[in-house]
């Protein structure tokens, strides 16, 4: 197993009262797994990423990615294994606009000594997300949707085996949307795990699984039969 989540808990104080915002979540996630998991704001999604990705601890619980409990490593180690296992994609833009998009997506690649070369490296994921023709461009000069893929070729840089996103496809139109999903399609595919926070329900379609948070915890649900954008959805949320 990829990924598994046990009994996993992150509580915070809010006065003298504490309230736990990841409530004993137990999640696996295989190699081959697409995974969507959908609910309200401030239901504990993108607290749940940050756990995975290692940047918060867990109040209680572990979290073992390919059997290394990650929650047990000092900084330093968690820095080294969020470099090599996982590739994230944040919400918003994250792009930085001092650096072209070739730089940007390379940039990863030099935190840590690695074999291959960057630039031939990031130039090929450049081709794959369709950006090959504004490599040497700034970002100032690109659309929210073209920032998106920079952010999601700049994460798959080192070859994680676990790519998360955190609502890849907020703000974006309806095409641009169907496009970045045919992309985490594709990579899927090609045998990287994807773990997605969405709040967009004709997106979860792309995928193979649906869970929904609420309250903190997680239940798997069916998945939508139908295509994307015409599914009949197991479940209502409100945004």
């Amino acid at each position: 197993m990829l990924l598994q989540t046990k009994g996993l808990v992150k509580e915070y104080k809010r006065g003298n009262t504490s309230f736990p915002a990841v409530n004993g979540v137990d999640l696996s996630v295989s190699s081959e797994d697409f995974v969507s998991i959908v609910g309200r704001s401030g239901s504990g999604k993108s607290t749940l990423l940050n756990l995975i990705a290692g940047l918060l601890k867990p109040t209680s619980g572990s979290i073992l990615v390919e059997g290394v409990d990650i929650s047990s490593l000092n900084d330093e180690k968690v820095s080294l294994y969020r470099n090599s296992k996982i590739g994230y994609v944040p919400q918003g833009q994250s792009v930085l606009s001092n650096l072209t998009v070739l730089d940007n997506v390379r940039l990863p690649f030099y935190l840590f000594k690695r074999e291959g070369d960057a630039t031939e490296k990031a130039l090929s994921l450049l081709d794959q997300v369709g950006l090959a023709d504004l490599a040497q461009a700034s970002p100032r000069e690109l659309s929210g949707g073209e920032l998106r893929r920079v952010s999601i070729a700049r994460a798959l840089i080192n070859d994680p085996a676990l790519l998360m996103a955190d609502e890849p496809t907020s703000d974006l139109d309806a095409q641009t949307t169907a496009e970045i999903m045919e992309l985490f399609r594709r990579i899927s595919q090609n045998g990287t795990a994807i773990l997605m926070v969405t709040h967009e329900l004709e997106t979860v379609g792309y995928g193979n699984r649906v869970l929904t948070m609420d309250a903190g915890t997680l239940t798997e649900r069916e998945k939508p039969k139908d295509v994307p954008g015409g599914a009949s959805y197991p479940f209502r949320f409100q945004a």
